[in-house]
């Protein structure tokens, strides 16, 4: 973790801070005796069968998902990545290249199922972790019999595009594969254990965030509960905020307006002027609105260590950073943008460390443009061509909305099944912007009848400081598992999350906790204790979170999905969800 810029504290907090929260918020982390916690007690379920013989099990009466088994054999508990627990892992194959691994417990199982996701452009199987679940217990003791995939296509590198010219490909990885493993999985884990998993969860990040809000609206069904971070649901229209920043960067063409070193001392400016607290964290960097003009340059002014001031140019850059993508009528065309305070984090992303350097954010878009935004390969195109109009916005959601997004605010089927979600993301994120992930929350709001009734079954949790899918400058480690399997089985809705952060030399210590509650409340430290201790903070209504209003070219509605397959030799696709 990047180390705090020491700021004097400057904090503002009403007198009257109890009676603003409307909810009871309960303090932070897992309750004593939770749900999670007592599934560990138990002793675990002898699998069935040996794991050898699962190699040879025929799967072919799992209709819509061809299935083939590679192999299966004993993974040691000292081998496994997840915990130490042995595992029978089985790899295998579901038509045409859905790649998956299946680890099953060989004496710990609880008789619960966890599917992880994946992330950027997937391609590659890796069962190392869980993306929130940091300290969960039943986890790391084997209760879940584990299981990912590619998302449907293999290839050399995670954001190579190339799958997209092929449309079965883009189906499986836009919104097919993660179902196709839930059955085929499932089945293999009925058939080990002799009986089927008694709850299923998923936990994703970025991509895999998509994935997980993938299945809540077309397969609400799957998973009793659903865990989505930093949500590239918005998939579509999110190639304008990549383009939009790349081209903010790389104003003409070539050489970067900024560069790494800029970053350090535009954060502290940034700091200064959003009243950051003395840990150099923005607690509500939606309701800042500071302005880099205020350190631009004056004329014939040079930019040092110890002077630092933007150019016109780059005071222009970094304006549009905090803007988002627009068109000439200022409208936005994807509902997000760079929230004060995540510079840091620009790094590699947004911002090269040289001015010839490059970014993933051009990485991304020219993987997109060339490859997976229209039917056929345009390996002549890059972020440069990208345009912001109405006309470019319509013509690209007309495509591969479809498809390839995960937007759709109506979750009352999940619902009905009994499904809970968590959805959750830094405040920080310079890859995804965190404003649209509680622009779509709010649109679920609307569509399932208020804040009351969707804080029932689904909560969004907003992470200061915190990056894409962990790392920035605040506590970034989270149990969201153990919170998802206390909701589905206990009931126990989680009005806090705890975020930890935890020594990256090893050690495993924890260096500073902060409370996370429910949007749009946030944690304020109320108690004159250390920024660093979890007990010092209270929840505290943000008005800026709550009177959100995101006014962008698209909309979050029903309808749009689409579903595609082979019918007769051809490419079918008609209206639907599944």
């Amino acid at each position: 973790m990047t180390s705090p810029i020491p700021r004097p504290r400057v904090r503002r907090i009403a007198a009257t801070l109890a009676a603003v929260l409307a909810l009871t918020i309960g303090t932070a982390g897992a309750p004593t005796g939770s749900a999670a916690e007592a599934d560990t007690t138990a002793a675990g379920t002898t699998p069935a069968m040996d794991c050898t013989g699962v190699a040879g099990l025929d799967l072919s009466g799992i209709s819509g998902a061809p299935t083939q088994i590679a192999s299966a054999t004993v993974l040691a508990a000292a081998d496994n990545t997840l915990g130490s627990w042995a595992a029978c892992e089985v790899k295998g194959l579901i038509a045409p290249q859905i790649q998956f691994d299946l680890r099953l417990p060989m004496t710990t199982w609880q008789g619960s199922y966890l599917q992880v996701g994946c992330g950027g452009n997937c391609g590659v199987v890796t069962t190392g972790s869980a993306p929130a679940a940091t300290g969960c217990t039943p986890l790391t003791s084997g209760a879940f019999a584990v299981a990912t995939d590619n998302q449907g296509h293999y290839g050399s590198s995670m954001s190579s595009g190339l799958f997209g010219t092929d449309p079965t490909l883009k189906a499986d990885f836009g919104y097919k594969s993660e179902h196709q493993l839930a059955v085929v999985a499932k089945d293999i884990v009925k058939r080990f254990y002799g009986h089927s998993a008694g709850h299923s969860y998923y936990d994703g990040c970025s991509q895999g965030g998509h994935e997980a809000l993938t299945e809540a609206q077309r397969y609400p069904t799957d998973f009793d509960g659903i865990i989505a971070g930093a949500p590239a649901n918005n998939w579509t229209a999110h190639t304008f905020q990549h383009a939009w920043n790349a081209q903010a960067v790389f104003a003409d063409g070539t050489d970067a307006t900024l560069v790494t070193s800029d970053l350090e001392p535009l954060h502290e400016a940034v700091l200064k002027g959003c009243d950051a607290g003395a840990d150099g964290i923005i607690e509500d960097p939606l309701s800042c609105t500071w302005d880099p003009g205020g350190i631009e340059c004056a004329s014939g002014q040079t930019s040092t260590a110890d002077d630092f001031c933007l150019t016109s140019e780059q005071v222009t850059t970094v304006r549009k950073l905090y803007s988002g993508p627009r068109n000439s009528d200022g409208k936005l065309l994807y509902p997000g943008w760079q929230l004060r305070g995540n510079e840091l984090n620009w790094a590699g992303v947004i911002v090269p460390s040289s001015r010839t350097g490059s970014t993933s954010n051009k990485t991304n878009v020219n993987e997109r443009v060339r490859y997976l935004l229209y039917p056929e390969a345009h390996p002549e195109l890059s972020y440069k061509d990208v345009e912001f109009t109405t006309t470019t916005y319509k013509q690209l959601m007309r495509l591969n909305e479809g498809t390839m997004d995960a937007t759709d605010p109506d979750l009352s089927a999940f619902k009905a099944a009994g499904g809970k979600l968590i959805i959750w993301q830094g405040l920080a994120d310079p890859n995804i912007s965190s404003v649209a992930a509680m622009a779509y929350y709010k649109a679920v709001q609307q569509e399932m009848g208020g804040a009351s009734k969707t804080s029932g079954f689904a909560r969004l949790f907003l992470l200061p400081g915190v990056a894409h899918c962990g790392g920035g400058q605040g506590p970034d480690s989270i149990d969201a598992l153990s919170a998802i399997v206390d909701w589905v089985t206990a009931g126990q809705a989680p009005d806090s999350l705890l975020s930890q952060a935890i020594d990256s030399a090893g050690s495993g210590e924890v260096t500073a906790s902060r409370p996370v509650y429910p949007f749009p409340y946030i944690a304020v430290n109320t108690t004159g204790g250390s920024d660093d201790d979890a007990s010092s903070y209270t929840a505290l209504l943000s008005t800026a979170e709550q009177n959100l209003t995101v006014d962008y070219l698209g909309s979050f509605r029903s309808g749009y999905e689409t579903v595609s397959g082979w019918v007769d030799g051809k490419w079918v696709t008609r209206p639907g969800k599944s």
